[in-house]
Order: C-alpha cells, then structure tokens, then sequence
C-alpha cells in the first residue's frame, strides 16, 4: 500500500522530493490557530489501513510540537496502519543531562513525547554528545542518514583542491570522514566557547597548504549563531589561504547570522536540506527515502 506523506508548513520543497522518491501520495493538512492559542490540526484524506509519514523539521521546535502529537494521534485514530516521524532535523538533544540543580533533561522528555506518538523516526545527523545513539532515549525504530557521504561528493564535484577544516577537535572523526570522501587533505580549529556567542577559534599551521593553493571548505554540523564560522573565516583569512567556502549540515542560522557570516568575507555558504533555507544545496532526500522504506516494510529493529 502507498504510504501517504503530509508535511509542514514551509517543508514544500522537501515533500516534493520525498514523495517522488517513495512513489507516495501527498496529501494536505490543515493547521488553524484559535485566537486563544490552541490549534487544530485536520488530515485531508482518508488513512485508514494506509501508512502515513509526516515530515517536519523540527528547527524552532516549540510552536510545532503540539500539533504535531495532534496530527500523529489523528492519523493513527483514523486507521494509519503506521505512524512515521520524517525530522530532517531533530531538536532537543543539547540538554543531555542535568548541568544545573532543578533543570529538566529535555532530551529525554522530548523523546519520550515522539516514542509516544510515533512508531518509528528517521532523522539526519543528530546532535548527540553523551548519547551515542538515539535509541538510548527513544523507545522506537529510528534511521539515522549520515550526511558526511553527502556532503563528500558535493565538495568533490563543486570544488578544486579542496582543504577542509573543521570547526574544533571533536570534530576531527567527522571531518576526516568528509575529507576521505572528498579525497582532499584536512585539519581542524581549535574552539574556545566561552558562552553562546562568544567563540574564539584559531587554525593551526596550514602553511604547508597555503603553497599549493587549496581552497579552504569550513565544514561543520550546525550552524546557529555563526560566530565559530565567522571566527574561522577571519583565521583562515589571516593566515593567507583564500577566503573559504562554508558548509553546514543544520542551516539554524539565528537573526542575522547568515548575513553576518556572508559579511565576514566567505566565499559562498551552503548547507543541506535539513532545514528550509536559501542556502540549501545539499539533498539527503534520497537516503531518507531508502530508511522510511525499510522502516514501513518493517525491516528496522
């Protein structure tokens, strides 16, 4: 049976894509907001004994978790033989522990708020820290698609000579991955984050590769504030190399951050279709497509 894709506001594009790759059935849904706040959530075709797979970034996630739950419970109350979480990006993996007395573990609340609703999740690089996977906290099938594959063939077909650099040296597993695909040469900064928007990164010795003029690729996982990106173009600038191509799986770009980081001297700023943004280029369509699959034929565990 052909599973029947709904999607959120503004994830147009991503759902155009996704239903072409499942062979799917697009379908509308309804939000409406009430003057006292509350919203109401209408499915528009019937879903009864038909998967269903509900696609939403969850990139400013506050405003469209509720009606998400809603819109999970109603399919699944209307006959969805099985309930699919499409997150190109998943929020709330940074609070992974208590770091203050009395502050909630919301990674954990969150996951259970999804495990509850859902019957499986396919997401694309999360953030984990000291999770090593989702499956710690989440009670259901998940997929996870690695963008560094992505990203890899991207820089190798778009850019000459490429130098990658990474934005700190946890990064360092990742970036090596990225650089490997790419067949280019890689280093990474060293961070010191002193607050959510007071970052200071330096570049180590890159004269080696200043000589053979490489093309500087700044490569990181999310990008929020920019201020570790914006910090990494002027190192890279300094030091002579030319001014760097910045890619980003997350485009979370806070006010500004974009224009600020464009303003900084980058030569181009590109990031994956995770989260709805002009500087999308990057597609994870395609490996998405491939896990809902599996986990509608219930191949997952």
């Amino acid at each position: 049976m052909r599973p029947i894709v709904f999607h959120w506001p503004g994830d147009e594009l991503f759902a155009d894509r996704l239903v072409r790759a499942l062979h799917a059935e697009r379908a509308g849904l309804e939000l409406h907001r009430f003057p006292d706040g509350e919203s109401l959530v209408r499915l528009d075709t019937d879903v009864a004994g038909r998967p269903v797979v509900l696609i939403c970034s969850l990139a400013r996630p506050d405003d469209k978790t509720l009606p998400l739950l809603f819109a999970a419970d109603a399919a699944r109350d209307l006959g969805a033989t099985k309930v699919l979480l499409a997150a190109p990006y998943l929020a709330y993996l940074r609070q992974d522990r208590r770091f203050h007395a009395g502050e909630a573990v919301t990674s954990r609340t969150y996951a259970g708020l999804l495990s509850s609703a859902f019957d499986a999740l396919v997401t694309v690089d999360p953030h984990l820290h000291r999770y090593h996977a989702l499956d710690e906290i989440y009670r259901i099938p998940t997929r996870v698609v690695h963008a560094a594959p992505l990203i890899a063939r991207w820089i190798a077909a778009q850019i000459e000579r490429p130098l990658l650099i990474g934005p700190d040296t946890e990064s360092e597993q990742w970036v090596a991955e990225v650089a490997r695909g790419a067949g280019a040469p890689y280093t990474v900064l060293q961070k010191i984050r002193r607050g959510d928007r007071d970052v200071e990164v330096s570049l180590p010795d890159v004269s080696a590769w200043a000589w053979v003029d490489r093309q500087p690729v700044l490569v990181d996982d999310i990008v929020s504030s920019a201020r570790t990106m914006v910090q990494a173009v002027g190192s890279v600038r300094r030091v002579g190399l030319r001014p760097p191509v910045c890619v980003g799986v997350h485009a979370l770009f806070a006010p500004s951050a974009y224009e600020d980081l464009l303003a900084s001297g980058a030569h181009r700023v590109v990031t994956c279709d995770t989260v709805p943004h002009e500087s999308n280029q990057i597609g994870v369509v395609q490996p998405m497509a491939r896990a809902i699959g599996e986990l509608i034929e219930g191949t997952a565990t």
